[in-house]
């Protein structure tokens, strides 16, 4: 490990947190709880995470001067989404502020090829890709992948925005047109049998995997997490392993995302990797001894690893806006929900809702994953948005 060891904070310090979203918002409750004190940086006002965090700074990401400030109010600074702009983080770093994870693995990561470079270069597999410069080369690589391609942004795109499934020769040129002046890359299309995650932790001491989660995905939108993911134990090993891999080939502190595909005969490619809590990983939340939220809040402040272990089987199911709301919202049904033994609601306090814009998520537990999602998918069906 390069890094030195993470100061300890003992509660009653204070924690900035880039980003008022709902990731955002479960860590400050989770920070609450354990006694910290919280600044959010966003520019929606009363946003989801700034409506629980004792202060909210009201500026935009790209306002150095902001960051600044939410730096000199805390002892440590943390994010909740990528898109943020590196070399201010690097100015804070060099000025004597802690971040974590840092500039260098943010820097990594944000850009999809470069991560991908990252991934190839100690023994990860993933799926064959290239940096694209022209249509040319665009067409050329369609017709090596078969004629069908992922076309992606390399920096930027998540839940669906940046990306481009390409399966018809006369929509070549479109979809290029569309990525116009960004930059970009082709990704082959894996047919895969599975999407599986997996939320890994890492402080200066130890490593901590949690359960691998098996995600269903429409529109690039995550509609659900089955856990522990059905897969035999042999995958289960390699997964563990190539997780060990990464996070150590990072060398940083903090909670992160592992997405995996495993196609039909059982490879197992990785997809790509979040450097914070995730969407996948909300199970844990009731699911596991510790959550991912604790467990980043502890490792940014310098105390243990908590434990990953999961306390019983888990569905996950987030609760997406729909086509009929477009802006404020109320919601109904939350009684008939919460009569449901082990089953938890949480919504984000988003002020409004659009369609297929998470605003929450309901997890339910039982003695098996069947028995979970059987619960999981009555109680979803019970809520209205209007």
């Amino acid at each position: 490990m390069t890094q030195k060891k993470i100061s300890i904070l003992n509660p009653l310090s204070t924690i900035g947190i880039i980003g008022g979203g709902q990731l955002g918002r479960m860590l400050v409750l989770e920070a609450k709880r354990m006694g910290y004190n919280v600044v959010v940086l966003d520019p929606k006002p009363n946003s989801p995470a700034g409506q629980v965090a004792d202060e909210q700074i009201t500026a935009t990401f790209d306002d150095f001067s902001a960051l600044r400030n939410l730096a000199q109010k805390t002892e440590v600074l943390t994010f909740e989404f990528e898109h943020i702009d590196v070399e201010s983080l690097k100015l804070l770093e060099n000025e004597g502020y802690a971040i974590y994870p840092s500039s260098n693995t943010l820097r990594l990561i944000q850009n999809k090829f470069v991560q991908k470079n990252m991934l190839k270069h100690i023994g990860i597999k993933v799926p064959e890709y290239y940096l694209i410069n022209t249509l040319k080369e665009l067409t050329d690589v369609f017709y090596k992948f078969g004629q069908k391609v992922i076309l992606k942004t390399c920096k930027g795109g998540y839940d669906g925005k940046g990306n481009l499934v390409i399966d018809d020769i006369n929509k070549l040129e479109e979809s290029y047109r569309i990525f116009s002046g960004t930059e970009i890359m082709a990704e082959e299309f894996i047919h895969f049998t599975k999407e599986v995650s997996i939320i890994v932790a890492k402080n200066h001491d130890e490593i901590a995997l949690y359960p691998i989660a098996e995600n269903f995905h429409k529109n690039s939108i995550l509609i659900n997490s089955l856990i522990p993911a059905n897969i035999p134990e042999d995958i289960e090993k390699q997964i563990h392993l190539m997780s060990k891999r990464i996070v150590e080939e990072l060398d940083d502190y903090g909670v992160f995302c592992i997405e995996f595909f495993i196609d039909s005969d059982s490879n197992v490619l990785v997809n790509e990797i979040a450097p914070r809590p995730h969407n996948s990983g909300h199970y844990t939340i009731e699911g596991c001894v510790s959550s991912q939220f604790e467990q980043h809040i502890r490792i940014i402040t310098g105390m243990p690893l908590g434990s990953p272990k999961l306390r019983c089987p888990c569905a996950m199911y987030n609760i997406l806006g729909n086509e009929l709301v477009d802006g404020t919202y109320s919601v109904s049904g939350v009684n008939s929900i919460l009569k449901i033994q082990d089953c938890h609601f949480h919504l984000y306090g988003k002020l409004e809702s659009k369609h297929l814009k998470k605003i929450g998520h309901i997890t339910a537990l039982d003695d098996s994953v069947g028995k979970a999602d059987r619960k999981a998918k009555i109680a979803l069906s019970k809520l209205k948005i209007d």
